[in-house]
């Protein structure tokens, strides 16, 4: 029987951890040997357990890279490993910027990685817009990197990490990721599900009009991950790339509420355009981080879901 390559999901129970679950468990045709690692309970959730009977779960602390030696025993060395563990949330980051070092910038993953066979094992990193100072618009790649918050630094840390560490890599800078809520609901309130709850109310609410950003819907990121695996295990070339993941849109938190507010009929007098200027979030947020995608398209030949398109699929 044919060996089937190995992919580890690092931070499996969480937003776009469950998505690409579903994204690596749906391919019929050379299927993949799927393990994933959790740690906030000390199971996985049980509906998330049911709905891939066939992959593996590992308790992991990506701080002290506890567990990992586990995955060596009972996985072995895998082909594909998707780090999409990370404090996400900036505010957090801001609160505690040593929780967020020592979780964002992957040490023990990549210290653990290093005692594998050399040149066998691709990793595909999520990284984020909040890299980018947020001066102009439509960032590419090679632009200087300001982080203006912890989380931004964090991340930037991470990447730098990695580009010195690691012989194969793919860093992913994505942006707000949106879609439909996850198998096993995460507890995080979604960005446009939130929207949609708070309009439905028929009440005004205040939103951003000068900070801009390049949505991404959740199943084109798992695409991109799921193209850049097969690119590695067909092609077994040295990997070292680092790509803006983000929407076709640059719109702003405004122009979000107005998409959803479009698709579900609600009375867009209800969007109240404030400046974020105007409001304390306990964390600088970067004004206009929109990216420029052009790298991500013609590398991979994928054009990301037009954002209005994306609201419709997560809405519906």
């Amino acid at each position: 029987m044919e060996k089937k390559n190995r992919v580890l999901v690092i931070g499996g129970t969480g937003y776009l951890g469950q998505h690409l679950l579903q994204g690596l468990s749906e391919i019929k045709e050379r299927p993949f040997d799927i393990a994933f690692t959790y740690h906030s309970s000390s199971s996985p959730p049980q509906l998330l357990l049911d709905s891939y009977p066939h992959s593996r779960s590992f308790r992991v602390d990506i701080k002290t890279g506890e567990g990992f030696q586990t995955i060596s025993y009972e996985f072995g060395q895998p082909d594909v490993v998707v780090n999409c563990a990370a404090i996400s949330v900036p505010r957090a980051c801001e609160m505690d910027p040593t929780a967020a070092m020592s979780i964002n910038v992957p040490c023990s993953l990549v210290n653990w990685l290093s005692s594998f066979e050399l040149n066998k094992t691709l990793l595909i990193h999520l990284s984020t817009d909040q890299v980018y100072e947020g001066m102009k618009s439509f960032y590419k790649e090679e632009d200087e990197n300001v982080p203006v918050n912890v989380y931004g630094k964090s991340k930037l840390a991470a990447e730098q990490f990695i580009s010195e560490k690691c012989t194969n890599f793919a860093i992913l800078r994505s942006s707000i990721i949106f879609g439909p809520q996850t198998i096993s609901p995460i507890p995080k309130s979604l960005p446009l599900q939130w929207i949609d709850s708070v309009l439905s109310k028929g009440e005004q609410v205040e939103f951003f009009h000068d900070e801009f950003r390049c949505p991404v819907y959740v199943k084109d990121v798992v695409a991109v991950i799921l193209l850049l695996t097969n690119k590695w295990i067909l092609e077994h070339k040295q990997m070292q790339m680092l790509l803006n993941v983000g929407g076709q849109d640059r719109v702003s938190r405004v122009q979000i509420a107005e998409a959803v507010a479009d698709v579900r009929g609600y009375n867009s007098a209800l969007i109240k355009a404030v400046s974020a200027s105007s409001v304390d979030r306990g964390v600088v947020s970067p004004a206009d981080i929109s990216m420029d995608i052009s790298k991500l398209i013609q590398t991979l030949n994928i054009l990301p879901t037009p954002f209005r398109d994306g609201v419709k699929l997560t809405l519906a």
